[in-house]
C-alpha cells in the first residue's frame, strides 16, 4: 500500500519545531490536543494521551530519535487495534525556517485506517504551522477540541488507560 507523505514549510527555526513535536507531558495542540509520553529513545513505548490523561489514542514504540532532524515511531490507534504502521517526522532547514515532512508507511492489507490517515496528517501540520508561526491556533480548531473534550465519554472503552495497559501498550 502507498505511503502517505505530507509536507509543510514553517517559518521558524528547526529547533523550535523539534521542541514542539517531541514535547513531553504537555499538550501538543497540533497533534489533536494530545500529550506525548515516552522516554524518546529507540525501543521505548510511546503514547498520545487525552489532555486529562484518561484516554490513550495512539500507541507505539520509538524507532529513531535524531535531534533536531528525525523522529520515527510505530503507530497504532487504540480504538482500532491493528498491525502498527510507521510515522516518521523529518525536519529540514530551509531559508527562513523548516520543512516538515511526515511519512506514514508500513501499511499492510490488514490495516483499515490507511485511507483516513493522510487527511489527519495534513490537519496536524496545518495546525503546527499556524501555532508555531503565530503563537495561537484557529478558533475553529479550538472549538473542535472543545467538542472532542466534551464528548470524550463516547470514545470506545479500548481507549481508556486501563484497557491500553491491559493490552500491553
Amino acid at each position: 500500500m502507498q505511503d502517505h507523505v505530507v509536507s509543510v514549510d514553517i517559518m521558524v527555526p528547526r529547533q523550535k519545531v523539534w521542541d514542539e513535536i517531541t514535547k513531553l507531558g504537555r499538550v501538543q495542540r497540533a497533534v489533536m490536543n494530545c500529550l506525548l509520553e515516552s522516554a524518546l529513545v529507540p525501543g521505548a513505548k510511546l503514547r498520545y494521551y487525552s489532555p486529562d490523561k484518561k484516554r490513550v489514542f495512539v500507541v507505539g514504540k520509538v524507532v529513531e530519535v535524531t535531534p533536531p532532524r528525525r523522529f520515527s515511531h510505530t503507530y497504532m490507534f487504540t480504538f482500532r487495534p491493528e498491525t502498527p504502521s510507521l510515522a516518521t517526522w523529518e525536519l529540514e532547514e530551509i531559508p527562513g525556517g523548516c520543512r516538515v515532512t511526515v511519512t506514514h508507511s508500513g501499511w499492510t492489507d490488514q490495516i483499515r485506517t490507511h485511507k483516513g490517515v493522510a487527511g489527519g496528517w495534513r490537519g496536524i501540520l496545518d495546525v503546527l504551522k499556524t501555532e508555531l508561526e503565530t503563537g495561537d491556533i484557529a478558533l475553529k480548531t479550538k472549538l473542535v477540541y472543545g467538542m472532542m473534550n466534551a464528548f470524550m465519554f463516547t470514545m470506545p472503552k479500548a481507549t481508556t488507560v486501563a484497557e491500553v495497559e491491559k493490552a500491553g501498550w
